[in-house]
Parts: C-alpha cells; sequence; structure tokens
C-alpha cells in the first residue's frame, strides 16, 4: 500500500497528483489531504448555459476555479476542507462498484466516530453535490463518487470539517447561477456536529480508517508526502 501525504503547488497539479495514481501498478494506495482554496466544477456544470458566470462568481469570491472530468456538481474547498482518495485494483471493471462504495463509508463513519460524531447514511434535500453516497449529521458533510478505469477504481469524496459559513457563502450564489436547488441548511460540519476536533486530527482519522480498512501490516505500507514544488 501506498499511503500520499501533502498537496502540490497548484490547483491543477494537485488534481494530477490523484489522478496519477490509477496508472501506478501499486496495489492499494490511499491520500487524505487539504486541498487549495478552490471549487471544483462537475462536467454538468460545464454544460450550464451559466457556467461561465458561476466561475466568475467564484473567482470574486476568492476561489480557483477547476473543471473534473467526472463526478457530481460543484463543490468547494476553503483550505480546511478534506479530500479522500482510495485506489484499489480491479480485475473487472463491471464488478464491485456497489461493495466499494459500502466499504468506504463504512470507514468514513468509523474514522467520524473517531472524532466524536455520529453521521448517518444518506443526505438531506437540495445538498451540495447531490449523490447517493453521503454522510450526514444535523447537514451533509461526506459525498463520495466513484471513477473506475481498466485496472483500478479510484473511490474519493469530500469531507467538511468545519468552515461551514463560509461554503455556504460561496456556494449558494454558484448554485443559484447554475440554476441548482441548495438549502444552506442542509450543510453540515463536523463542528456543527458537536465536535471541535481540528481539520489535521479528521485528516488523521480518515487516513488511519482507510489504511486499517485495506489490512495491510505496517511493513506493507510505503508512506511519503507529495514533493515540494510539484
Amino acid at each position: 500500500m501506498r499511503v500520499l501525504r501533502g498537496r502540490a503547488s497548484t490547483i491543477e497539479r494537485d488534481h494530477a497528483v490523484t489522478q496519477s495514481l490509477l496508472s501506478e501498478p501499486i496495489e492499494t494506495a490511499v491520500r487524505v489531504w487539504r486541498p487549495l482554496r478552490h471549487v471544483a466544477f462537475g462536467p454538468r456544470d460545464v454544460r450550464e448555459d451559466r457556467y461561465e458566470r458561476a466561475c466568475e462568481t467564484a473567482r470574486k469570491l476568492g476561489y480557483g476555479t477547476y473543471e473534473r472530468s467526472v463526478g457530481g456538481r460543484a463543490v468547494a474547498y476553503t483550505g480546511t476542507t478534506i479530500c479522500f482518495a482510495h485506489i484499489d485494483t480491479v480485475a473487472d471493471q463491471r464488478a464491485g462498484l456497489t461493495g466499494r462504495y459500502e466499504r468506504i463509508l463504512d470507514r468514513l463513519r468509523i474514522a467520524l466516530d473517531a472524532v466524536d460524531v455520529a453521521a448517518e447514511r444518506g443526505e438531506p434535500e437540495a445538498a451540495f453535490c447531490p449523490g447517493t453516497h453521503s454522510l450526514s449529521a444535523g447537514g451533509k458533510l461526506v459525498g463520495i463518487a466513484q471513477r473506475v478505469r481498466q485496472n483500478a477504481a479510484l473511490t474519493a469524496g469530500i469531507v467538511v470539517p468545519r468552515d461551514r459559513d463560509e461554503l455556504i457563502a460561496v456556494l449558494e450564489p454558484i448554485y443559484a447561477e447554475l440554476d441548482i436547488p441548495f438549502d444552506p441548511d442542509a450543510m453540515g460540519s463536523i463542528r456543527q456536529a458537536g465536535s471541535e476536533a481540528s481539520p489535521e486530527r479528521v485528516r488523521q482519522a480518515i487516513e488511519d480508517a482507510l489504511v486499517t480498512g485495506s489490512e495491510r501490516d505496517a511493513t506493507q505500507i510505503q508512506r511519503e508526502r507529495v514533493p515540494v514544488g510539484i
């Protein structure tokens, strides 16, 4: 197993680091980190008539922008927001999708429990980046997506430790531009759920849960950081 920590020097390079893990000949890889401040738009967002206005709104609010090749609707990262990525090798692209979702959801619930948050499956109506694989505690605080290539599957997502009000402030006008339902009350965070855990403590809890869930012993874990300057 390869455990990759840290982030790259630009938004584009940071996304490229995760994508590169899909093509490397390693059985399992885990990355849990705090991306640079930006809004990542999904393919459906890009096709909307007012997409450019949504991007301009993000930039005016001090956020960079990025177009994801897969995934749902726009998500925002404040600098404390956490991303996670779990990469497995697969023999058959058509098999295992549901099982991977279930395993990662279980591990994330264990991680949240470790920081004193009891999260439940599902999400409120009109939550950010709506999807069927989410965790909520007084609002959505985890969203998960999956991408499968010929030999590897990436199960990845977002966790919101804090900065709920800031996320609402950027996502509400962006979703309005894209004509997507958005209810501020559907936005959750670990802090709002009653936990005082720092973003770093949350990040470590998620990494520990994903690594432990892969059932590797310490001699099989290769830990490294994203090189400075990439």
